[in-house]
């Protein structure tokens, strides 16, 4: 690849990222802004105004934040896709890492979310005894897990690899990420999970300084070490390593100084508290956990079927497809994701009215949005793939996955609407249930298809359980809505 091409990739890269910092950091000032407007008003704002004009107000700042978040990955991905010779099987190695970082992500998740809500419940109760003993037993318990996650990784990644779809070409790549990344794994789990407990805490603008020192520093590191530096993948891998530790440092400090309510400490162990954090958080950790197993599940269908080379093309393009994918996916989670706000203040305040309308119009937010991607998935995706590779092979084959996976995102977006709708009602169970039907049917439909045909068939799982799921949703909230949210509702027989 000509020099003036990959500066160029550089270059956009950093662009990028850098706006995306810049942008979220604007959000959040605002954010912090209208919280204290939020407080002095917040029936006005929830109980009062026009539904369709909240949405838009609290939505899409959700939508916009989640985008930019979500370009930190595909940019990181653009550099190493843009390595001289090497890009494309490199591409190929990080993708099969993938679902194992987010894997190791879910257990910080875990401890982070699970610890910090019972954290604040008993914050808000007055019991400060109680909350510092489970600040403590979250910090002792990610060092167990994290410690002993290191190990197990490390000992067993060759193995792992190769059932996760590494190949003797992309193994090496592979190899090299994971056995660096692994390394860093307590850092990573440790700021992930520790970071909760600052928000929880009162601080959200230090919650997200701990996200911009990783990012800034990892898109500082990234171009030195992988080019400049001419360390490739380790490049990369070290990159994030070093920025999580940077994360991690500055988390724990903070946890320790004296403007913390609650300061950070260590204790022995104790395995009732253990258990309550882990019932807490193992929705979150579950969700984040199957994901990882469903790319799993595709990058070794692929390499398994596609066999020696194919399969590495097909790994490749599927790495650009699922970053295609991020940009859909997450700005959608943003616009439902705010909404639940909106949607659960008028649960309390027993307006089935509100909901109704609040319902509506963010599914025609979210229709309208995944109907203009699906525009841009028909007639422009081209332009997207070149940004990783042009080499003939992978181009075409990338965009013509990206055709595939966006043929049912219009009806994915009433699934999207439903699950997250129905978790701002307290209905998490029958949410959870949804989420994991549409898992476990891309899961089997990941694994029947290239059986009954060829390997590439294995990318039509994507719309096969959009689809579904979207009518299976669907008809859950019709008898829902029958049932709590029509006329007068019956709001009050929710069982949360």
């Amino acid at each position: 690849m000509p020099v003036r091409r990959r500066a160029f990739f550089c270059f956009i890269g950093f662009f990028l990222q850098s706006t995306s910092l810049f942008l979220i950091f604007c959000y959040n000032v605002l954010a912090v802004m209208r919280k204290r407007e939020y407080k002095m008003k917040k029936t006005n704002d929830f109980g009062r105004d026009s539904i369709p004009l909240l949405v838009l107000k609290i939505s899409v700042p959700f939508m916009f934040a989640q985008l930019v978040n979500v370009l930190y990955s595909i940019v990181d991905r653009i550099y190493v896709g843009n390595i001289p010779v090497t890009g494309a099987d490199a591409l190929a190695g990080v993708g099969v890492c993938a679902p194992i970082v987010t894997l190791l992500s879910s257990f910080g998740t875990l401890f982070g979310i699970g610890g910090s809500v019972l954290f604040s419940v008993r914050m808000g109760a007055g019991d400060e005894k109680n909350a510092r003993k489970i600040l403590a037993n979250s910090f002792s318990y990610l060092i167990i897990v994290s410690l002993a996650l290191t190990l197990i990784f490390l000992l067993t990644k060759e193995q792992l690899l190769n059932w996760f779809g590494a190949s003797d070409v992309t193994f090496p790549y592979a190899d090299t990420y994971m056995t660096i990344y692994t390394a860093g794994t307590f850092f990573a789990l440790l700021s992930t999970g520790m970071n909760y407990f600052i928000t929880a805490q009162g601080f959200p603008l230090l919650g997200m300084t701990t996200t911009l020192i990783g990012a800034v520093i990892n898109i500082i590191l990234d171009p030195v070490f992988i080019f400049l530096m001419d360390m490739g993948v380790a490049g990369a891998a070290v990159a994030t390593v070093l920025a999580q530790m940077c994360s991690c440092t500055f988390v724990l400090c903070t946890l320790r100084r004296k403007k913390m309510q609650i300061r950070l400490g260590i204790v022995k162990p104790d395995p009732f508290v253990g258990k309550q954090i882990v019932k807490i958080g193992f929705s979150p950790f579950l969700i984040l956990a199957t994901d990882s197993i469903i790319i799993i599940a595709l990058n070794a269908v692929l390499q398994y079927y596609g066999g020696g080379r194919y399969g590495d093309t097909l790994i490749t393009a599927a790495t650009i497809v699922q970053s295609y994918m991020l940009l859909i996916t997450s700005p959608m989670l943003g616009i439902t994701g705010g909404s639940q706000p909106l949607i659960s203040f008028n649960y309390g305040a027993n307006r089935p009215d509100r909901i109704r309308k609040t319902f509506f119009w963010v599914l025609m937010l979210c229709f309208c949005f995944t109907a203009v991607m699906f525009l841009i998935s028909r007639f422009m995706p081209q332009y997207f793939v070149r940004i990783f590779t042009d080499e003939p092979e992978y181009a075409e084959l990338a965009v013509w996955g990206i055709k595939v996976f966006t043929l049912m995102i219009v009806p994915l977006s009433f699934q999207y609407v439903i699950v997250d709708g129905l978790t701002a009602l307290g209905m998490t169970k029958i949410s959870l249930s949804l989420s994991l039907v549409r898992k476990g049917i891309y899961f089997g439909a990941t694994c029947i298809l290239p059986l009954l045909f060829a390997a590439r068939s294995a990318f039509y799982a994507e719309p096969v359980c959009d689809g579904i799921a979207a009518c299976l949703s669907c008809t859950v909230f019709f008898f829902i809505y029958r049932k709590y949210l029509r006329g007068e509702g019956r709001l009050g027989e929710i069982k949360l």
